[in-house]
């Protein structure tokens, strides 16, 4: 079903107009939140050092976690000492969870973990995202943090908003939950600080565009096993918001690819892997840090990086400067 729904958003079906009733409904609980948050009726928590909220507004996966994971690398080349905070969905723990070895991916979600073991900043899961922040400062030195999702998340106050769309997909029919992939209406987008286009297709004025590059394939057991060749046939396997990404991209170079789409934070089990043939097997690397324990030594991850203009973070580390000017003023 839900496979389903997610396609008809995208390219169109009918049935969706007997959902329009429940999306005004929840239109207007949206905004009526919203408005609580931003007229003092709820409060939004704050903190001492800068907030970056990394989300988007509509459902599913727009390449959040390699944008993360490229602010980390450039804000500490400029001096930060960031950290991050993430719901962890697909995660299952006792919440604030720092992530570290020596707890499993099944308690930290995927995403967190492939943020922690790329980055090696601390990382804290927890759905109350403003806890997350309190538990972070108060066990590192962070000095400013990043909250990878939580766009809609407003009890935690933030500096920066960042929302990133799927280029491909869009925003899909325009339709809001569950007529339609959006969140939030799409005019959010013009109340963001920026807005960054993963890929070519969607247009919007005044967004950055960001490319996914494909890094060198890592083994899942580091097996001294030869690379798999381009023509050659491989298992490609997908549990993340936009699958054919993926499996476009493996094609592009070439492979006979057998794709495997898988629900996004899909929790793998051995008879997901049940192919006969012994082809190698390639995923993502947010699917690679939940199959460490299954894997064979022909299994492969391809890790990516996000390739971003060096416009958007000039601007980035300016409006960065400018929240702490104000804050010592």
């Amino acid at each position: 079903m839900s496979q389903w729904l997610t396609a008809a958003w995208y390219r169109g079906h009918p049935v969706l107009w007997l959902l329009w009733p429940l999306s005004l409904l929840y239109g207007c609980i949206s905004a009526l939140r919203r408005l609580a948050y931003r007229h003092g009726v709820l409060s939004s928590r704050h903190f001492p050092v800068p907030v970056l909220v990394i989300g988007n507004i509509t459902v599913g996966g727009t390449g959040k976690t390699p944008i993360t994971l490229a602010l980390i690398e450039r804000l500490q080349r400029e001096g930060f000492r960031p950290g991050v905070v993430s719901r962890g969905y697909g995660g299952s723990a006792a919440y604030p969870l720092r992530v570290s070895d020596a707890v499993s991916t099944v308690e930290t979600g995927d995403e967190p973990m492939t943020i922690f073991r790329r980055s090696g900043v601390p990382v804290v899961v927890d759905p109350d995202r403003s806890r997350a922040v309190a538990f972070l400062l108060q066990h590192t030195d962070c000095d400013l943090v990043l909250s990878d999702d939580g766009l809609q998340h407003y009890a935690l106050a933030r500096d920066v908003e960042i929302a990133v769309i799927d280029g491909v997909r869009g925003i899909g029919n325009r339709c809001l939950l569950p007529a339609g992939p959006l969140r939030e209406a799409a005019s959010r987008l013009a109340s963001v600080d920026y807005v960054i286009v993963n890929g070519e297709g969607f247009s919007f004025p005044g967004a950055y565009p960001m490319q996914l590059v494909p890094e060198s394939w890592q083994n899942l057991h580091q097996a001294r096993q030869p690379l798999p060749e381009p023509g050659s046939r491989i298992h490609a396997v997908a549990g993340i918001g936009n699958p054919g990404r993926f499996f476009t991209q493996l094609r592009a170079r070439g492979f006979e690819v057998i794709a495997h789409a898988f629900p996004d934070h899909h929790a793998y089990v051995a008879g997901d892997f049940a192919f006969a043939d012994g082809a190698p097997v390639v995923m993502t690397e947010k699917d690679a840090v939940k199959c460490m324990a299954l894997a064979a030594d022909n299994w492969w991850f391809v890790p990516v990086s996000a390739d971003l203009p060096e416009a958007f973070y000039l601007s980035l580390l300016q409006q960065l400067q400018a929240t702490r000017v104000n804050r010592h003023a």
